[in-house]
């Protein structure tokens, strides 16, 4: 299975989600947190849930799928964009204005037997990329075709933030390419013209465009992972009346001067069956650049990662049919606080330590672990070769503990 934009995204619990890209998230732990209650633009991982409800905009795509060929190699901006968008016309320039600076991504799952694809948007001529992070979480490799020049370079992490959905790549070897212009989000106002672009569907070639109108701001939502449970919440996000579509999800919201003002994130559920478009959300993208020039700088925080992500190897979630209160009932009736270990893989870290699916998580380097949530959190000042002391319960209720040597994995 795999998914367009991160995979799909993050859908509303009301509404069917597309095939998940993750079928249960590897923890890494690194679970994903998306957004808003609109569709995620990236085809489906999550469900939004809160007083917005959409899904991310990332989108799937079945492993076999092959990309179509690029319908050019390159696109020449108008040299002026006359007055609002009024129309095709007007949608089409802007277009062309704007999709040099924009790339496609494309992601490899291993650890999920799937790939993902999104939309990026190019900060410098030597190819720095902002996207979110749910376009690359769980990524084993990654690819980024240049809009600009139709060339396709290897990329690699260089930080993210999972709390704001926001990350950096670079792309190897890549110079003199065209960047987007940047624009200023404090500047938009509700009832502005905006137009979403991305890579919608994640199909790869000339982007597609979608105009509307601001519609709200400083909008704040809870995104949940449906495989985990894992819950985070953005805010101060730009909210659209435009049809954002899975794959959109890194991509550029602007302005009708063509300048970035957003970074598209979410999309309504029901917005791909409309004929008249429905409800997006942006990343305002003086925050976006704020979070880049942070994990540029090399600085680390409880939000950003920099560099590689290290990983335990294991698959956990929320205490279900069998918990206790705050916790999880081992098979002789003892509550133990603490996340379920689903899964494990193979030669991780975690199998050699002794972790087995059925144990029960209870704390990080002495810090209690209550959620997937919380367990990712700890692990993101980490990177691969750190030794973190892992303490858990067996199936039996016997308490275990060990020191763990975490392992090169993909973001989370």
């Amino acid at each position: 299975m795999s998914e367009v934009d991160r995979p799909g995204g993050y859908w509303p619990s009301q509404v069917s989600p597309p095939p998940r890209r993750h079928p249960l998230r590897l923890v890494v732990v690194l679970l994903v947190a998306a957004m808003l209650s609109a569709v995620a633009l990236g085809v489906g991982r999550a469900a939004w849930q809160a007083a917005f409800t959409m899904p991310l905009v990332s989108s799937l795509r079945a492993p076999s799928a092959v990309s179509p060929p690029w319908a050019r190699s390159t696109i020449s901006p108008p040299a002026s964009l006359s007055g609002g968008l009024s129309g095709s016309a007007d949608l089409s320039a802007l277009l062309a204005r704007v999709a040099p600076g924009l790339v496609d991504i494309n992601t490899q799952l291993g650890y999920q037997n799937g790939e993902g694809a999104g939309t990026g948007i190019v900060l410098s001529p030597s190819g720095e990329v902002l996207t979110n992070n749910h376009v690359i979480s769980g990524a084993t490799n990654i690819t980024v075709t240049d809009i600009g020049n139709g060339q396709t370079y290897p990329a690699t992490v260089v930080g993210y933030d999972r709390n704001h959905d926001v990350a950096v790549l670079q792309m190897q070897g890549a110079s003199g390419l065209q960047t987007a212009s940047i624009g200023d989000s404090d500047a938009v106002a509700v009832g502005d013209e905006i137009a979403a672009i991305g890579n919608a569907g994640g199909v790869g070639g000339t982007p597609s465009i979608a105009g509307g109108t601001v519609s709200a701001l400083d909008q704040a939502v809870t995104v949940s992972d449906d495989t985990t449970g894992s819950s985070e919440q953005l805010s101060g996000l730009i909210q659209v009346a435009a049809d954002v579509q899975p794959g959109d999800s890194g991509g550029p919201l602007v302005n009708t001067a063509g300048q970035v003002v957003g970074v598209d994130t979410a999309g309504s559920a029901g917005s791909r069956s409309q004929s008249s478009g429905g409800e997006g959300m942006a990343i305002p993208i003086n925050d976006a650049i704020a979070i880049s020039k942070q994990i540029d700088s090399g600085t680390s925080s409880a939000n950003v990662h920099i560099g590689p992500t290290g990983i335990l190897g294991i698959m956990v979630r929320e205490p279900t049919a069998n918990a206790g209160h705050n916790g999880v009932r081992s098979r002789y009736g003892a509550t133990v606080p603490g996340v379920l270990v689903a899964g494990v893989t193979p030669g991780s870290p975690s199998e050699q330590s002794g972790l087995a699916a059925g144990d029960v998580i209870m704390s990080l380097d002495g810090a209690a672990v209550d959620s997937p949530t919380t367990l990712t959190t700890l692990l993101t000042s980490h990177h691969p070769g750190d030794l973190v002391r892992v303490a858990w319960a067996d199936q039996s209720g016997q308490q275990q503990n060990a020191a763990v040597r975490l392992a090169a994995g993909p973001p989370s």
